[in-house]
């Protein structure tokens, strides 16, 4: 079952303050998946492994301590809760999509029971959190917003693959895709739009850590850098790397040799002062939100500290 956290997020939770709000939230879970029927149960315990993440539900107090004070209240745990159910739902898309057999060190949901468990259980998670916020007209509307969003994201970051953009080109992906997942955590805890911008840069922020992550070979944010490389993605390396127009032609190509890949890896290698520089400005400009928008925006800021130094563990 869920007992713990990933070891990075469970130092950031423990200085923040957050780790009875976390159990709280594992606890929900836990107690959800016990009451689970035995044809999916096991893939759900398999899901919702210990060494999770928690990234966005830490998000979500961060953004409701800065934003409203005080105790975190159980509507807001669910809230949390729900929005991991449906981060779960899309690593599982993702790991099949990318044909990843495995994720976090074991073997992922479709490699262990195969594809259509997988997506059996994919949907029923989605439709189990759905059902918890039944009560809650603003989750529902913020949930199935955030589903709508994902689905035209990844469709779209699928049919710009292989092609000559640019920087500003990434920034609208990575802001759809993970970015829309933080602006969700912001308005949930929030319940207005008031750091609706803040959730989007830091999400932006955490998709480019990832990308410069995969990239310097880190493993802490789960990896995914050769099959973006294979697939021509566009990652943050990459939008800077084929700005030089001989690696652009070789990553447009729709079955690049290995010896290009090679180069293309070492030229997105060469833009990683650059990459980081970029992320250095949009911690700057989610730092600006969080001052400008909350009372209280010291707790914000320190995410997006903690935030920023992903790509360097």
């Amino acid at each position: 079952m869920n007992s713990g956290l990933d070891s990075v997020t469970a130092g950031i939770v423990s200085d923040l303050g957050f780790e009875d709000e976390m159990d709280r939230v594992r606890n929900l879970l836990n107690g959800w998946i016990e009451q689970v029927g035995q044809d999916l149960k096991p893939l759900l315990e398999w899901q919702f492994v210990e060494g999770s993440k928690y990234f966005r539900p830490l998000t979500i107090f961060g953004c409701y301590r800065a934003a409203i004070g005080g105790d975190i209240p159980d509507s807001m745990i669910r809230s949390a809760a729900v929005l991991e159910m449906m981060h779960n739902m899309t690593l599982i898309v993702d790991d099949i999509l990318d044909h990843s057999d495995e994720r976090r060190g074991i073997p992922s949901l479709h490699a262990k029971f195969g594809m259509l468990p997988a997506l059996m259980a994919s949907g029923f998670i989605v439709a189990e959190g759905f059902e918890m916020s039944a009560e809650d007209p603003h989750d529902i509307r913020l949930f199935a917003d955030l589903v709508k969003r994902l689905g035209v994201a990844e469709c779209a970051q699928w049919r710009l693959r292989r092609q000559p953009l640019g920087v500003a080109d990434w920034e609208d992906i990575a802001g759809e895709d993970t970015g829309s997942m933080f602006e969700t955590c912001a308005c949930l805890a929030t319940r207005d739009e008031s750091l609706r911008r803040f959730g989007r840069l830091i999400g932006m922020l955490y998709h480019g850590c990832d990308d410069v992550g995969d990239v310097k070979g880190l493993e802490g944010l789960g990896g995914g850098g050769e099959e973006d490389l294979r697939d021509g993605i566009l990652t943050l390396p990459a939008s800077l790397a084929i700005q030089d127009r001989e690696i652009c032609d070789m990553f447009c190509k729709s079955d690049p040799s290995p010896a290009e890949l090679d180069r293309i890896k070492h030229a997105m290698i060469a833009q990683l002062p650059a990459a980081d520089a970029h992320l250095d400005k949009l911690a700057k400009d989610a730092k600006w939100q969080a001052q400008t928008k909350t009372s209280d925006p010291k707790v914000l800021e320190e995410l997006v500290d903690y935030t920023r130094e992903l790509s360097r563990r």
